[in-house]
Parts: C-alpha cells; sequence; structure tokens
C-alpha cells in the first residue's frame, strides 16, 4: 500500500543523508536570500499596475493578466521541477532558477507589451522551480528540522513581498526612472542570491566527482531514492494539493480584491492600502509559527481545519462589518492566510520520506495548487462584475474555506506517501 503510517524514523540507509554543502552558515543565507525572492517581484508589481495600464494603455481586464499570468504559469511549470532536480542536482537547477528570475524582471520591464507578458511568463515559471526545489532542498539537508526551516523560508518570502510592496513607489521616486526602473531594481536582488547561492554549487559538483573518484569505488553508497509510485492517484497527494489550492485562491483573491472592497464600503482608500499592509504583515507571523506547530505535532489535522475556520472568520468580519471590523478581520486573514501557506509547505516535508519525494509532491500540489489560484482574482472580478455588489463573492470564499477544512483534515494525518 502507497500510503502507510509513520511508527518510527527510516533508516538512514533507505534515504540520502544530508549532503555536507558549504558551511552551514552560508546555506542558511543562501536559502534566505532565494526566498526574498520568490514573492518580492511580483509584490512589487501590484502599486505600479495603474502606471503600467496607463503606459500601455491596457484594459481593465488585460492589466488584471499582469498578475495572472504569473501565478497560473507556476502551477504550469511547477510539475517539471522534479524531472530537472534529478538530472542536474538541486543546487544547479535554483541557481538556474534564480538568474532566469532575474531576467524575467528585466524583461519585463522592456518597452513593449509583448515583452512584459513574456517576463511575466519567465517569473512565473522561475518561481515553480523554486517553489518546488526548496522543499525538496529542506528535506534533505535539515531532516530533523524540516518543519522549523520551511517556517523559516516560508517568512522570508513573505517579508520580501512585503518589504517589495512598501518600497515600489519609494523606489520609483529615489531612482527617476519610472515604474521600469522601480520593477527593473529587483533583478538586482536575484543577483545577489545567485552570488550567495554558487558556493552550494560548487560543493555540490566537487561531491560528485569524488562519489567518481576510484578511491570512493570501494566505499558504501548511498541508495538511490526512488519517486513516489503513481502519485496523481494517491487521495492523500491530492488532499494536500487541494487544501494548498484552496487556500492560495483565497489568498490570490483577497490580494486583488480586499482594499477594493474596503473602499466600495466606504473606507478611504490610503486607509484601505494600510489594512490591507497590516494583514501581510500578520502574514508573517502566522507563516512562522504554524510550521513550527506542525512539526511538534503527530497529525495535523486541527492545525488545518483551524486554519481553514481562521480563513471564514476573516471573511465573514468582511461581510458582516467591511469598515467598522476591518482590522480584525484584517488581522484574522493575515494569521490564516500566512498560516495556511506555511502548513502547506509543511504538509510537503512532513507527508513525505525523502528529498525526492518532497520534490515530486511539491511539484504536484503546486501545480493543482496554482492553476487553481489562478482563477481566484480574475473569478472574484467576473463575479462582482455579474452581481454589481462583493457579498457573493465573500460567499463563495466563506464555502471554499468550508472545503478547505475537508481537504485539510484529509492532509494532516499521521501518514507518508
Amino acid at each position: 500500500m502507497s500510503v502507510t503510517r509513520v511508527q518510527q524514523p527510516l533508516p538512514t540507509s533507505a534515504v540520502r543523508v544530508r549532503t555536507r554543502l558549504a558551511h552551514p552558515a552560508l546555506l542558511l543565507t543562501g536559502i534566505v536570500l532565494v526566498a526574498l525572492n520568490m514573492r518580492a517581484c511580483l509584490a512589487a508589481l501590484s502599486p505600479m499596475v495603474g502606471e503600467i495600464q496607463h503606459t500601455f494603455g491596457l484594459s481593465a481586464t488585460v492589466s488584471g493578466l499582469i498578475t495572472t499570468v504569473p501565478v497560473l504559469f507556476q502551477g504550469v511549470g511547477a510539475p517539471l521541477t522534479p524531472r530537472l532536480t534529478r538530472r542536474f542536482g538541486t543546487e544547479r537547477v535554483v541557481l538556474g532558477a534564480v538568474l532566469l528570475l532575474g531576467a524575467g524582471v528585466l524583461l519585463r520591464v522592456l518597452p513593449s507589451v509583448v515583452a512584459l507578458f513574456a517576463g511575466c511568463v519567465v517569473i512565473g515559471v522561475a518561481i515553480a522551480v523554486l517553489n518546488v526545489s526548496m522543499p525538496g532542498l529542506v528535506k534533505r539537508e535539515f531532516p530533523e528540522r524540516a518543519a522549523t526551516m520551511t517556517g523559516v523560508y516560508s517568512t522570508t518570502m513573505l517579508v520580501g513581498a512585503t518589504l517589495a510592496a512598501g518600497s515600489s513607489v519609494p523606489l520609483e521616486h529615489a531612482l527617476g526612472g519610472g515604474w521600469r526602473a522601480s520593477l527593473g531594481a529587483w533583478s538586482l536582488l536575484a543577483l545577489i542570491a545567485a552570488v550567495a547561492w554558487l558556493p552550494q554549487v560548487l560543493r555540490a559538483r566537487q561531491e560528485r566527482a569524488a562519489q567518481l573518484s576510484p578511491a570512493s569505488a570501494a566505499q558504501p553508497q548511498p541508495v538511490a531514492e526512488k519517486p513516489i509510485a503513481g502519485i496523481w492517484r494517491l487521495p492523500l497527494a491530492w488532499q494536500i494539493s487541494l487544501f494548498m489550492g484552496i487556500s492560495s485562491l483565497m489568498v490570490y483573491t483577497l490580494v486583488a480584491w480586499m482594499p477594493t472592497i474596503l473602499a466600495d464600503h466606504g473606507m478611504s482608500r490610503d486607509q484601505a492600502g494600510l489594512v490591507f499592509a497590516f494583514s501581510n504583515l500578520v502574514q508573517v507571523a502566522g507563516a512562522f509559527l504554524v510550521p513550527l506547530l506542525a512539526g511538534r505535532l503527530r497529525s495535523q489535522r486541527w492545525l488545518a481545519v483551524a486554519m481553514a475556520g481562521l480563513n471564514a472568520l476573516g471573511v465573514a468580519g468582511l461581510l458582516i462589518a467591511p469598515v467598522s471590523g476591518a482590522w480584525i478581520s484584517a488581522a484574522v486573514l493575515g494569521l490564516a492566510q500566512g498560516g495556511s501557506l506555511g502548513l502547506a509547505l509543511a504538509f510537503i516535508v512532513l507527508r513525505t520520506r525523502s528529498a525526492a519525494g518532497a520534490a515530486q509532491l511539491g511539484g504536484m500540489s503546486q501545480a493543482v495548487g496554482y492553476l487553481i489560484a489562478a482563477i481566484g482574482p480574475v473569478g472574484g472580478g467576473a463575479l462582482h462584475q455579474l452581481t454589481g455588489s462583493w457579498t457573493a463573492v465573500l460567499v463563495v470564499l466563506l464555502v471554499l474555506a468550508a472545503a478547505a477544512s475537508v481537504a485539510g483534515w484529509g492532509a494532516g494525518r499521521d501518514r507518508t506517501l
């Protein structure tokens, strides 16, 4: 049977042991800098959409695709990553993805609509590769602290997004080159991350060379990791994928429309922006604390249900008291959204036995998850346009929160793939 209950640690000979890469401090620095890039270039774009729309004369619908296309291609690119990591090694794949991300950031600011959307596609694929590679890397390098390290890099992703969203306009003023200079500047962060990651690539190359040397031929070799057989047919894999997908759809829908929902109910746009920024700030706490708690529990069922319940509570607040209860709703949603992200990523390392399995499950869950998530912003806008209010959108989000709790109940079982 492909899904089994966890009763005791696996023998060390059955899984690949941690590679002794460059100094642990360099490894941690590399992980943090890579994680900073994984959301920053997306969040930096949001405050600039209006200027981009004006520059190219885009319609509101086409402008919405600027944020939707990268999310869509995160889902499209995710299934390809496990094959890349098996062929080229995780270290080289991560380096290539970071460099590709920087290239996409520069492509996006060229004076062409085609380049704008081509850059969005490249950025989405690069982030997809990083999304899938990082859980496997964490599983391999920190097998005893995988959930903790998942909390570290998921928190760093949200910190990067928060800093990027808050600094885009000041960067535009400081650099004096309009939205192109502000968005293009984030390619420097990708370059810094690539340089910081280079020691891992060099050390991995040295280890591969050492393994091929005659002196190592007589030494016991680690058992090759086997992929998870029939992963697309396993209920547990689908439950994890659906929990990630539904949770991400709720996040991206509210990222796109929460400030507008508040403004349409009478809140000033400035205050609506502050409430939204506060919600993003609280996400950082949820993304750090929830994976830590998940790593201490054998079963995360009730934790997943709690995250879905907090999502529902926050949405209900927007539905019942959108202005007077906005700050409370923002705090609850921030904790739920950050916690759901951290828990979904933690499931990838907690429900698998090896780095290869984590990469494979990451590929499936993030393919399904981001394809579902891409529906949120466009679907929310279309439903609002159809009904003339935000009530129907929020009611649908409440139903989706209930669906996330069902998927999370299954995903949180004490099982491994």
